[in-house]
């Protein structure tokens, strides 16, 4: 299994999405959560940069380290594990299942939010940035650098993903994609496999899903329940 970090994991997504809002608005480039969500969620900080730019308005150098260096102590602060998603940890490690992240953010923002939310020690040399590949989602490059590291097939892997450029990369890679209606409406998650209105309510429906295969397998856990999981998505 892949996640996604903000909005999968964690319950981040305002959090960064007022943050940002925050450093642009005191750099001078007045910015509303609500406007800062609509343009840059599910991108990089080089988007930022790019869009920003783009309409010929300037960022200093250090923007990215001053919101990096916000955004951490706003975590620290305020971050939360997404409902049901330590339960769901759990429950696949029992199971053997494989999982990793994989975040379109910066390595220094995911182990920051990992460690703020007790998830850190989970992704231990599993966690994969944008910053480990050339194309970030929507391309399907970090997708697959995950699971060849891992030593995974596409098609064996089951992607969680909460924006519509993971969605589309995800399915790019040739693997299933489950969505959870936490940052964007169902309606614009429709290229997912399955959504679901929250993540509480995925990782439950996965629970169960797993459960089924255990089932089917005669209830041995491992590579044959994460392959299962994934097809039954379809």
């Amino acid at each position: 299994m892949i996640f996604d970090n903000d909005g999968v994991l964690v319950d981040s997504e305002r959090l960064s999405s007022a943050t940002l809002a925050e450093v642009l608005t005191d750099l001078g480039i007045p910015y509303t959560p609500e406007e800062s969500h609509r343009d840059f969620t599910g991108g990089t900080l080089g988007r930022v940069r790019q869009v920003v730019e783009g309409r010929g308005l300037a960022l200093p150098a250090l923007f990215e380290a001053t919101y990096a260096r916000r955004l951490a102590d706003v975590f620290s602060r305020e971050l939360r594990p997404s409902t049901g998603v330590p339960e769901l940890l759990e429950r696949l490690r029992e199971r053997g299942v494989d999982c990793c992240v994989a975040s379109n953010g910066t390595r220094e923002r995911i182990e920051a939010s990992l460690r703020a939310t007790g998830l850190l020690e989970r992704f231990a040399g599993r966690a994969f940035s944008a910053d480990d590949v050339a194309r970030p989602k929507p391309a399907p490059d970090l997708f697959l650098h995950a699971a060849a590291t891992l030593g995974a097939y596409p098609d064996a892997c089951l992607v969680v993903e909460d924006t519509p450029p993971g969605i589309e990369a995800g399915r790019r890679a040739g693997m299933y994609v489950w969505a959870p209606a936490s940052t964007y409406e169902e309606a614009e998650l429709a290229g997912a496999d399955r959504v679901s209105p929250t993540m509480a309510a995925l990782a439950a429906e996965l629970e169960a899903t797993l459960q089924a295969v255990g089932r089917a397998v005669g209830g041995r856990p491992g590579a044959e329940g994460t392959g299962a999981a994934g097809r039954g998505a379809g």
